[in-house]
């Protein structure tokens, strides 16, 4: 198994970011799908697949008349599930999981954009996607439909606008309503065309909190890049075996992990 990270992206203007960044930067081979407009189609094995990303976008998981690849994108999504590959869905990302985990998409009670604080439930605060955050993450906004956690899923943070703000289903998959990866570049851009908000402002804040938003957004993608790993060498491990057809009989702690005295 190869280190290969597969991003799933929707549309042009939302690339992975940071993500891409701190992944290439540490010899992961980051493979960038783009599905909108080019009848790009999702891999069915995802034997040599590390981990994937799934990307937000302008459409809502219900247009699927619109958007035929979202209904893709469910099955593709049901068999990350199933295969327990590391799966990180932001914004729309999120959403598709959630709504292939048969939870609920609606309207959020606002319209979010722009910077806003997030805060770790309890089980936010034990979990190693948010370890070494603060309580209060700083994030990026931009959507307008929310989800309801799944009912096998745990809800991770929450906002005081949009309640439900990330959850995890499973061991390994994640869906996370804010961004997290948004470059200085990237929040320019998308600005650009936007008309019923204060474009300036939302600039201006972003210079005074962008070190602080990166660190921690950084610290996120590279705790997700753990947990990939980890899987990584598990199905490594659990591959071994299978060839050899015995099977160990009892499953070790994530290897990255530091020892808790």
């Amino acid at each position: 198994m190869e280190k290969r990270l597969l991003v799933i992206k929707q549309v042009e203007e939302e690339g992975p970011g940071y993500i891409a960044d701190l992944f290439l930067d540490d010899g992961w081979n980051v493979e960038v799908l783009e599905l909108s407009g080019s009848g790009t189609n999702l891999p069915h094995d995802l034997d040599d697949v590390g981990g994937i990303v799934i990307l937000g976008g302008p459409m809502n998981v219900y247009q699927e008349d619109v958007y035929p690849f979202l209904k893709n994108e469910e099955s593709f999504i049901r068999r990350a599930l199933i295969d327990e590959v590391p799966l990180l869905g932001i914004c729309l990302g999120a959403q598709l999981v959630a709504k292939t985990c048969g939870a609920r998409i609606t309207r959020s009670p606002k319209k979010e954009i722009g910077w806003s604080t997030v805060m770790k439930t309890r089980e936010g605060m034990d979990d190693n996607l948010f370890r070494g955050n603060p309580q209060h993450m700083t994030v990026f906004q931009w959507h307008e439909d929310t989800f309801d956690v799944p009912d096998d899923g745990v809800l991770l943070a929450k906002g005081r606008v949009c309640p439900n703000q990330a959850f995890k289903v499973g061991h390994c998959a994640y869906g996370l309503q804010f961004h997290i990866e948004v470059t200085p570049e990237m929040v320019e851009a998308w600005m650009q065309n936007e008309r019923e908000i204060d474009v300036a402002k939302i600039i201006r804040d972003g210079k005074k909190i962008m070190e602080s938003f990166a660190d921690q957004g950084k610290r996120v993608i590279t705790n997700f890049k753990r947990i990939v790993e980890s899987s990584l060498q598990s199905r490594k491990v659990v591959a071994r075996f299978m060839d050899e057809g015995s099977w160990p009989q009892q499953r070790q702690e994530d290897w990255w992990r530091p020892c808790e005295s």
